[in-house]
């Protein structure tokens, strides 16, 4: 199949370029700056702000996978709701087979953060139009150079000592990135799960400090932990962006979602796209390995 590949330079999409590749897909990688692109597949100028770019950018194509967000702007909700609009027409005008989506679990009975409220609203105005969507919905994805998992693994190797919010006790289910990419790719062979959306995560379920002690534990580091109940959103937000690379508006967005429980109520994506997930310990190790090769590489240049 051609595939464009939006968020092609970004943590998931740099990952699944090759692996569509891989698997002998004919991959178009969406970018506002093709000149400077080097990952997988062909560069074509696309912005999925900017609606006169797609119409070329989807020209000729089969299936989009659509992996762009806002989440470091404020008004991001609104700003990603109408690139989600215009994409949808854009595609639809384009005659594509299939737009497959990586969204964010949450129980849609849950007061949701408006984080994981926006990935839902997203979903649906995706599949607003005639062409189907596959969305995927998954929780945290520890890899090497995800946000959250970066903020996970910062937090640990700055703070020996923690003082930490409610938010700490939210049960979650994480998913390595690789799976992540097992997911995405596996979908596009199984035509069952054209126009449905399915839950993913590895075989763990967590809450946010048994997360943070394993990641201590695999280090060899020791983490103190100091409840405060009433450390406030806010001011979590900003404590990250103290000790972490997180800026305030994404650590905020995050932590107001960490309020919702996470976790994987229906598990058909096993059923047809079959493989068995790696555990939170192993997804952790190759993160921090992959982590490790990439400073060493840089310290060799």
């Amino acid at each position: 199949m051609r595939v464009l590949l939006t968020g092609a330079s970004g943590f998931v999409g740099g990952r699944l370029g090759p692996a569509l590749e891989k698997a002998g897909h004919d991959v178009r990688a969406m970018t506002r700056r093709p000149e400077s692109y080097r990952g997988a597949g062909t560069p074509v100028r696309g912005d999925v702000h900017e609606h006169r770019t797609l119409a070329p950018a989807l020209a000729g194509c089969d299936v989009a996978y659509y992996l762009v967000h806002s989440l470091d702007q404020p008004g991001f909700a609104g700003r990603d709701a109408e690139a989600a609009r215009t994409f949808a027409r854009e595609a639809e005008d384009a005659g594509l087979q299939r737009v497959v989506y990586l969204g964010g679990l949450g129980d849609d009975r849950d007061d949701l953060s408006e984080h994981l409220r926006s990935r839902r609203a997203v979903e649906r105005l995706l599949g607003g139009t005639d062409v189907p969507v596959t969305a995927l919905r998954a929780g945290i994805v520890v890899g090497h150079g995800g946000i959250s998992w970066e903020m996970t693994r910062q937090l640990v190797e700055h703070l020996p000592a923690m003082v930490t919010p409610r938010w700490v006790h939210t049960r979650t289910q994480p998913i390595a990135i690789d799976d992540v990419v097992r997911y995405l790719v596996g979908v596009l062979d199984e035509p069952r799960t054209i126009g449905r959306s399915f839950e993913v995560g590895g075989p763990d379920v967590l809450e946010y400090l048994e997360m943070m002690r394993r990641v201590a534990d695999i280090e060899g580091r020791r983490m103190l932990v100091v409840p405060v109940p009433l450390l406030s959103p806010a001011l979590s937000a900003r404590w990250l962006s103290l000790v972490t690379t997180v800026d305030t508006q994404t650590g905020r967005s995050l932590i107001d979602s960490m309020t919702n429980e996470v976790v994987v109520r229906d598990n058909s994506i096993r059923e047809l796209v079959p493989f068995e997930p790696m555990d939170y310990d192993t997804a952790v190790l190759g993160a921090l390995a992959e982590r490790a090769r990439e400073r060493r590489t840089s310290r060799s240049r």
